[in-house]
């Protein structure tokens, strides 16, 4: 069943262009720059293996020169995605004759923003085109928002982002305390996981699904989180976009968002994500440029 279509959002800033809301009835091509990752040339694994991506080696220090710490067996120590889970993303994926709303959860500190200083836990610098690709968001997915920080330190972020009529709108906005974190955990330097399945079984999250009424549901068919660390979603690892640590505009690989934006547009198309995702992971485009780029 088709779920309703949003109204068109309002016009992006110059620097992104005008484009057309991915949920039309006829299947459209990204819009927010001019190219966007091609696809050919990839190979596909075979439907015997199940192969878990592995985290990269740097993903357990960010930020900070101490190593971050497993989490103890009361917060549910290092998850492992279920033989349930991987065996659904075997099939080839396959792709739907009409678009559908997908729910995106979004990470903050790193991923769209980046606080310079532990002095000044109130101030931050937004990863380019971060308002654009928000907005977009609420006008054609269902949002989440899902942090590792603390619940005021959430709360300065997403205050910074986004008015309150846009917080109104987002499914959920998480911290630190979702996390499922005993109390020694919770204050210490620990690894973060961020469990899918706690999120699709939470009453709030399940009931904002289109077809709820009907029985749909949020899962590993039509959720992607994003996140600058791709640890966190160890659970559901065909679920995961991550894209690089933002740690300041002199480090900044070039326009970042707006290719997750394109890459979240495709996702759109897909009768499962985690099946699109284990064969077509994403990854950036050094050549990406703009429309209005030269």
């Amino acid at each position: 069943m088709q779920a309703p279509s949003p109204s068109p959002p309002a016009k992006l800033n110059a620097l992104a262009g005008p484009f057309t809301p991915i949920l039309s009835k006829t299947p459209t091509k990204p819009k927010f720059g001019i190219q966007t990752r091609p696809e050919k040339g990839i190979k596909r694994k075979s439907k015997k293996t199940i192969l878990i991506p592995q985290a990269p080696a740097n993903d357990q220090a960010r930020n900070d020169d101490r190593p971050r710490q497993p989490p103890s067996k009361s917060s549910g120590g290092i998850p492992s995605p279920s033989t349930t889970y991987l065996t659904r993303t075997l099939p080839r994926p396959t792709s739907l004759p009409v678009p559908r709303r997908i729910l995106v959860i979004l990470d903050l500190n790193g991923t769209l923003l980046f606080r310079p200083s532990r002095n000044h836990p109130s101030r931050f610098v937004e990863r380019p085109h971060a308002r654009p690709f928000l907005n977009y968001c609420l006008d054609t997915f269902r949002l989440a928002i899902w942090s590792s920080a603390r619940p005021q330190n959430v709360n300065n972020m997403v205050c910074q982002l986004l008015t309150p009529e846009q917080r109104g709108r987002c499914v959920v906005i998480w911290a630190r305390d979702k996390l499922g974190l005993s109390n020694d955990d919770y204050n210490a330097r620990v690894q973060v996981y961020k469990r899918l399945s706690q999120l699709w079984n939470d009453r709030h999250v399940r009931d904002s699904h289109p077809e709820a009424g009907a029985g749909g549901r949020w899962d590993q068919s039509n959720t992607v989180l994003v996140d600058d660390s791709f640890e966190k979603g160890r659970s559901e690892p065909y679920n995961i976009l991550p894209i690089p640590e933002f740690a300041g505009l002199h480090v900044e690989p070039p326009n970042v968002l707006p290719q997750v934006h394109d890459y979240l547009n495709q996702l759109c198309h897909q009768a499962d994500v985690s099946r699109y995702m284990r064969e077509n992971p994403f990854g950036l485009d050094q050549g990406y440029r703009l429309t209005n780029e030269s």
